[in-house]
């Protein structure tokens, strides 16, 4: 998962127009309760939570000697039910407690996009509004407007991407229609006090190329600039404040939200044979590179690359599973590494020793379903879309669930919505 830095509050941008926003076609209702309240940034985001309040005593009270208090009470988060059916296709979570799941549900009247919050590490939803865009699948392009991604720089500013931009500063109580920086926004990362995006040219016979352009803006607003033009990137990978994206054979990094990047080649062997595949940012001086190459009949060979100064040297590690073509690569730090493949099976390898030695975290024999969003919190605390929706209304009948770590990855827990 792209994660977030915590930083000052987003004003909506000046003269965007407030988006059409209705309640979820499958059951989603507005709510004036009180919500998480953020407090100081972690590495990777801005804890957040239920605030508590004990009813209040009158002064005579107070001064009486009974030692008898109100009970202390928990607002719950707002919003409304969870619809029937759910199911995600992108998480964002702004502490190990708060999250926000963007997804969809069978409903009466389309588009049936949904947005899911937890305070509490999933153990209880609330459905939240949405904007009124379809969910689409980013791969297969499409010719209208369409979303497929949802982020949060903390519990009050977050953003909704495809085929255009969707901002809230309210948790996501009302969404504006945010101004664009131009295609299709493919991966979207806020870190350092910028917004990080990578878009591309998509139409909807041809899908996306190979070419994006990396732009970032102020979270606070203001316009897009260009970055970099970057070939066959992925994901936007981030962690203590620095950003990396693939650029064909080599990788990009940022440790200031794109105002300067450096760019290293890649360790793989010449592409064709071995090359980049996925980049985790594993600490503020920390990256780990997956290579890949040498496909036959669902296997693919995967070797994981380590660098401790951001990519200007690299040491071999070790070789997850040849099961699955690679489908993502996280780190909880520099020891804890989670590699996604798919293919016949959706699989998690893990590493708890820098990618010297791997084992298999998680593993579904589901024709390959995969994965989305596969990133960490906290060291620890790590969270991945198994099976992400590709369509409104989920005609596919995908399962979108959630799964979560609590020990950097070794093992996985699917969540209940």
């Amino acid at each position: 998962m792209s994660t977030s830095l915590g930083a000052p509050r987003a004003a909506l941008l000046s003269g965007a127009l407030l988006a059409a926003v209705a309640l979820s076609a499958c059951g989603t209702a507005s709510s004036s309760a009180g919500g998480g309240a953020a407090s100081s940034p972690s590495t990777s985001a801005t804890p957040g939570g239920p605030t508590s309040a004990a009813a209040s005593a009158s002064a005579a009270s107070s001064a009486a000697s009974s030692p008898a208090t109100a009970p202390a009470s928990v607002a719950p988060p707002s919003g409304g039910p969870v619809p029937s059916g759910f199911a995600a296709t992108s998480v964002t979570f702004v502490s190990p407690e708060e999250g926000f799941v963007l997804g969809t549900a069978p409903c009466a009247k389309a588009p049936c996009t949904s947005i899911l919050r937890t305070l509490d590490r999933g153990a209880s939803w609330r459905g939240l509004p949405a904007p009124v865009v379809p969910l689409v699948d980013e791969q297969a392009g499409t010719a209208g407007p369409g979303v497929w991604g949802i982020r949060f720089a903390n519990a009050d500013d977050g953003f909704v991407f495809g085929t255009g931009l969707w901002e809230t500063s309210d948790g996501g109580e009302q969404w504006a229609s945010a101004v664009s920086p131009g295609g299709s926004i493919e991966s979207l990362a806020v870190i350092d006090g910028q917004i990080l995006a990578l878009t591309a040219t998509c139409t909807a016979n041809g899908g996306c190329g190979q070419t994006d352009t990396l732009v970032r803006r102020p979270l606070a607003g203001g316009g897009w600039q260009q970055v970099a033009r970057v070939t066959d990137p992925g994901a936007i990978a981030t962690q203590a404040r620095v950003a990396a994206v693939l650029d064909g054979t080599r990788v990009l990094v940022t440790a200031n939200g794109g105002l300067s990047t450096a760019t290293h080649a890649a360790p793989c062997a010449t592409a064709g044979v071995s090359a980049p595949a996925a980049v985790a940012v594993t600490g503020p001086d920390g990256l780990a590179l997956e290579c890949a190459g040498g496909a036959a009949a669902g296997s693919v060979g995967k070797t994981v690359y380590v660098s401790d100064d951001l990519g200007a040297h690299w040491t071999r590690a070790g070789s997850p599973g040849s099961g699955g073509d690679p489908d993502g690569l996280s780190a909880g730090g520099a020891e804890q590494l989670v590699a996604g493949a798919a293919s016949g099976a959706s699989i998690l390898y893990y590493s708890g020793d820098g990618g010297a030695t791997w084992s298999t975290a998680f593993f579904a024999g589901d024709g390959g379903l995969g994965f989305n969003d596969l990133g960490f919190t906290t060291a620890t605390d790590g969270v991945v879309v198994y099976g992400p929706v590709l369509s409104d209304n989920n005609a596919e009948g995908r399962p979108g669930r959630l799964l979560l770590t609590s020990n950097g990855g070794a093992s996985w827990q699917r969540v209940s919505y």
